[in-house]
C-alpha cells in the first residue's frame, strides 16, 4: 500500500495537492458551523434507572425535574413585604405563561413554603421547567429567557431576579466553550510555530506540520457535523478534535519531515528522498495513528454520547492526521525539493551523534537496572497513590469561572436557602395497586393513603428538605428543626394549590423529594440509596441529578472492564505484528498503566483534593467529573504509544542488524531522543493551552494529558524501557512457534525500493536509516 503512495505522490503531487485544497475547502464549508450543531450534555446512561425515570415522568405527566430558578431578591424589606410578594407572585405566572414552560411554582404561589424562603428572608425563588428535549433548542429558548428576566441591583422596582438552574448552567458552559477554543488556539499556535522553527531550524519546514494539522482539524470538523445527523454528538469532542489534531499532525509531520530532509542531506533526489520517506516514517505513522485510533474506540464500549463524541472526534482526527501525513506533506515535500530548507534560521546537524546524553542515559540505566526501575516505579506509585480515593462526581455550575451569573445564582442557592429545588429527585410509580381512594388532583385509582404514608415516610430520611406529592407537601427531616415542624408532617394539603394534581394521573403517580443536601455530593448519593433501599407501597423508579451519579458510576465501572479489555487486545496485536515479541506488548500496557496512575493520582490530589485551585482558578468540589478519567487514559494511552513505537522500532531494527541487546537500546533511545522529546514538548504546549480554559474539566483534560506525555517521554521511556529491556534480554523477541510462524507470514513488513524508480523496479529488504538517521536493515 505505502508504494503506491510512494507512486501517487511523487508522480502526481499536484493532483495530491489540488484534492487537499478541495478537501480543505469542503470541510470548512460543511464542517464551520459543527459548534452549533453539537450538544452539551450526554452524561446519563439512556437505559438507568433515573433515565427511565426522568422519561416516564415526561410520558405520564409532562413534567420532569426543574431545569429554570429564578433567586428574586428583595430590595426593600423581605420577601414577605406586600410590594415585594405581589412583585413575587406576577413574576411566577408571567413565568408559567412562557411557551414551553411547565411546573411553574414559587415562595408565594406555595402559600410562602419556607424551604423556598432564604434563611434570612431576603430571597425566594421561582422555579419551573423548560419542557424541551432537544438540547438545541433548550439552549436557544434559555437563550431568550435569560435577558427577558434577570434585572441588575440598580433597576428601579421591589425586587432583583437573577436566572440559574441547569439549563442555563450549561448554556454558559457551551458558550464559554466556544470562547475559550480559539483563545487556546491562540496560544498554542504562536509558541508551537516558534518551537517548531528552533527544532528545524526552517521557517518552510516548521510551517508544514501547522499546515497538515489545520487540514486534519477542519477535516475532523465536517466528520462531526455528518454525525451530528446521525446520533448526538457533545460539544466538548471539539476540544479534544483541535488539541489531538494539532499535536499528532505534529508529530507525524516532525518524522516525516526529518526524515525526509535527513534523505536530502545523504545525496538522495528529492523525488527518491520522499519514496524512501513514505516507505519507512510512513509505515511508522500509519501504525501509530491506528493505534491512537483503536485506543480511542475503547470509549464507545460506553452508554454516554459524551464519551462517544470523542471517539467519533479521536478516530476522525487520528486518522486523518495519520492519512495526510503520508499523502499530502510528501507531496508538498516533493514540490518542495531542498526548498524545505528555505528561510533558514539557524543551521544545525540532521543525525545527531552517536553517543549522545540519551545514550549515555541509557547506558547508567542499564548498569543498574534493578535499583533503577524499582526507584522509578515507587515514585510512580507514590505519585498515584492519591488516585486510591478517587471519588467521581457530575459537573455542575461549579465548573464555570466564579464571576459566572448562572453559577453566583446557584452559589447563593446553595449557601442562603436550605433546600436545593433544582437538585429535586423524582420518584416515579406507573402503576399503583390503587382504587381505595380518588379526589386530590383527579388521582382516580390511586391509593392516596398509600401515597400519603409513603410520602411522610421519604420526608423522614435524613438530607430531605421537603416532599411534594398529590396529597400535598411534608416537612423534610432536613428542615424539620429550622423551620419549626415535625419530620413528615403534612404542612400544605392539596386543596391549598392546582399544582398537587399533575403528581397523579390514571393509576400513576409521583413525588418530588427536594433535598436539604448538596446534590452532587456523597451526601446526594447516600439519599439516593436511602430512597431506593425504603419499601415503597407499589414499584418505583428514582431519577434526578443524584440519581444520575449514581447509575452513571455504575454504568461507567460496569463497562470499565470492557474498555480495558479492548485497550489491551489492541496494544497486542498491534505491537505484535509489529514486532513479532509477545513480552513487547505487554511491558507497553504494564508501563503505561504506571505512568496513567502517576498521571492520575496527580489528577485527584489537584482537582478533587482541591491543591494549586488558586494558581489554577478552579474550584474543588470533591470528585472528577465521572467521564474525564475514562477519556484520559484513552487519549493518554494512545499517545503513549507514539512515543512507544518509535523508540521500540529503532531499538529493534539495531538488535536485528548487531545481536546486541545492551547497545540497541542505548542506540535507539540516543536516535529517537531528539525527535521524540520535541514531539513531547510541542504536544505539551498544545495541550496545556487548553488548560488555559475556564471550565474546570477541561483543565483537567489539558493538564492531565501534559502531564501524562511528559512523565512517558521522559521517565517511562528514559528509565523504565532501557531498565526492563536490559533485564529481559533477548527474551524481549520472543514468541511460542505458532505466533512466529503467524507473524512471519502476517507481521508488517517494511521494504525499500532501491531503483529509485517509485516501485517499478524490484523491491528489496535493505539496510535504512530511521526518521532521525541511523542504519536499519
Amino acid at each position: 500500500m505505502l508504494s503506491s503512495v510512494a507512486r501517487l505522490v511523487t508522480t502526481r503531487p499536484r493532483l495530491v495537492l489540488v484534492a487537499a485544497v478541495l478537501v480543505f475547502a469542503l470541510s470548512g464549508a460543511l464542517g464551520g458551523g459543527v459548534a452549533d450543531r453539537l450538544l452539551t450534555g450526554g452524561f446519563e446512561d439512556p437505559a438507568a434507572e433515573s433515565s427511565q425515570a426522568e422519561d416516564l415522568l415526561d410520558e405520564r405527566f409532562g413534567a420532569g425535574a426543574p431545569n429554570v430558578v429564578l433567586l428574586v431578591t428583595a430590595e426593600r424589606g423581605d420577601v414577605d413585604d406586600p410590594a415585594v410578594a405581589e412583585a413575587g407572585r406576577a413574576l411566577t405566572e408571567r413565568l408559567a405563561a412562557e411557551p414551553d414552560m411547565a411546573n411553574v411554582t414559587s415562595y408565594w404561589a406555595e402559600g410562602n413554603a419556607p424551604p423556598l424562603r432564604s434563611e434570612d428572608g431576603g430571597r425566594a425563588l421561582v422555579v419551573g421547567r423548560l419542557d424541551l428535549h432537544d438540547e438545541d433548542a433548550l439552549n436557544d429558548r434559555i437563550g431568550e429567557l435569560t435577558p427577558a428576566y434577570r434585572t441588575e441591583a440598580d433597576d428601579p422596582g421591589p425586587i432583583t431576579v437573577g436566572v440559574g438552574g441547569y439549563a442555563e448552567t450549561f448554556r454558559e458552559v457551551g458558550e464559554t466553550l466556544e470562547e475559550d477554543l480559539p483563545r487556546a488556539e491562540l496560544i498554542a499556535l504562536p509558541i508551537t510555530l516558534v518551537l517548531l522553527v528552533l527544532i528545524f531550524g526552517s521557517v518552510v519546514a516548521a510551517t508544514l506540520p501547522l499546515a497538515i494539522g489545520v487540514l486534519s482539524i477542519v477535516g475532523t470538523f465536517l466528520v462531526l457535523r455528518v454525525a451530528s445527523e446521525l446520533t448526538d454528538v457533545s460539544i466538548y469532542a471539539l476540544n479534544l478534535t483541535t488539541a489531538l489534531g494539532l499535536g499528532l499532525a505534529i508529530d507525524y509531520s516532525l518524522f516525516v519531515v526529518s526524515r525526509y530532509r535527513e534523505e536530502l542531506r545523504a545525496g538522495h533526489a528529492p523525488r527518491d528522498a520522499v519514496v524512501r520517506t513514505v516507505r519507512t516514517a510512513g509505515r511508522t505513522v500509519a501504525f501509530s495513528a491506528l493505534t491512537v485510533a483503536a485506543s480511542l474506540c475503547a470509549t464507545l464500549a460506553f452508554p454516554f454520547f459524551f464519551l462517544r463524541s470523542f471517539a467519533y472526534a479521536g478516530v476522525a482526527v487520528a486518522l486523518l492526521s495519520g492519512l495526510f501525513s503520508v499523502v499530502v506533506l510528501p507531496a508538498i515535500l516533493t514540490l518542495l525539493g531542498h526548498r524545505v530548507n528555505a528561510l533558514t534560521v539557524r543551521r544545525q546537524s540532521v543525525a545527531p551523534p552517536e553517543e549522545g546524553l540519551w545514550h549515555r542515559i541509557a547506558v547508567v540505566v542499564m548498569r543498574r537496572p534493578v535499583p533503577v526501575a524499582l526507584a522509578v516505579v515507587a515514585l510512580l506509585l507514590m505519585l498515584g497513590s492519591p488516585f486510591l480515593n478517587l471519588h467521581l462526581s457530575q459537573p455542575d455550575d461549579r465548573v464555570l469561572p466564579e464571576d459566572a451569573r448562572s453559577r453566583q445564582v446557584n452559589e447563593v442557592i446553595r449557601a442562603d436557602f436550605s433546600s436545593e429545588e433544582a437538585g429535586a429527585l423524582q420518584v416515579v410509580a406507573a402503576d399503583t395497586d390503587g382504587g381505595a381512594g380518588s379526589g386530590a388532583g383527579g388521582a382516580d385509582a390511586v391509593d392516596l393513603e398509600a401515597v400519603d404514608a409513603y410520602a411522610a415516610e421519604l420526608a423522614r430520611l435524613p438530607g430531605v428538605s421537603r416532599v411534594d406529592a398529590a396529597t400535598g407537601s411534608y416537612c423534610g427531616e432536613g428542615s424539620a428543626e429550622q423551620f419549626g415542624c415535625e419530620p413528615g408532617q403534612l404542612v400544605l394539603g392539596p386543596e391549598t394549590s392546582a399544582r398537587y394534581a399533575g403528581f397523579a394521573a390514571d393509576g400513576a403517580t409521583w413525588l418530588s423529594v427536594v433535598p436539604a443536601v448538596e446534590p452532587i455530593s456523597d451526601a446526594g448519593e447516600q439519599l439516593v440509596h436511602d430512597v431506593r433501599d425504603l419499601d415503597a407501597p407499589f414499584p418505583v423508579r428514582v431519577g434526578g441529578p443524584s440519581a444520575q451519579l449514581v447509575d452513571t458510576n455504575d454504568a461507567l465501572f460496569a463497562r470499565l472492564p470492557l474498555a480495558l479489555g479492548i485497550i489491551a487486545a489492541v496494544t497486542f496485536v498491534l505491537l505484535f505484528l509489529m514486532f513479532g515479541s509477545v513480552l513487547i506488548p505487554v511491558k507497553a500496557v504494564v508501563l503505561n498503566l504506571l505512568s496513567l496512575t502517576a498521571t492520575f493520582g496527580a489528577m485527584v490530589w489537584i482537582f478533587q483534593d482541591g491543591h494549586l485551585s488558586g494558581l489554577l482558578d478552579f474550584t474543588p468540589t470533591g470528585g472528577l467529573a465521572a467521564a474525564m478519567p475514562i477519556l484520559m487514559f484513552c487519549v493518554a494511552f494512545g499517545l503513549s504509544m507514539d512515543y512507544e513505537v518509535f523508540l521500540l522500532s529503532r531499538i529493534k531494527e539495531e538488535h536485528d542488524r548487531t545481536g546486541r541487546n545492551e547497545r540497541s537500546v542505548a542506540v535507539g533511545l540516543e536516535r529517537t531522543g531528539r525527535i521524540v522529546t520535541a514531539a513531547a514538548v510541542l504536544m505539551s504546549v498544545i495541550f496545556l493551552a487548553f488548560a488555559t480554559g475556564q471550565v474546570s474539566f477541561i483543565k483537567l483534560f489539558g493538564l492531565g494529558l501534559t502531564l501524562a506525555v511528559l512523565l512517558d517521554a521522559f521517565l517511562i521511556r528514559g528509565t523504565l524501557v532501557p531498565a526492563f529491556m536490559r533485564l529481559a534480554g533477548n527474551w524481549n523477541w520472543w514468541a511460542p512457534g505458532p505466533l512466529r510462524r503467524f507473524h512471519d507470514r502476517y507481521g508488517i513488513r517494511e521494504h525499500v525500493d532501491l531503483d529509485g524508480d517509485g516501485g517499478a523496479g524490484e523491491e528489496h529488504a535493505v539496510t535504512e536509516r530511521d526518521p532521525v538517521g541511523v542504519s536499519r536493515t
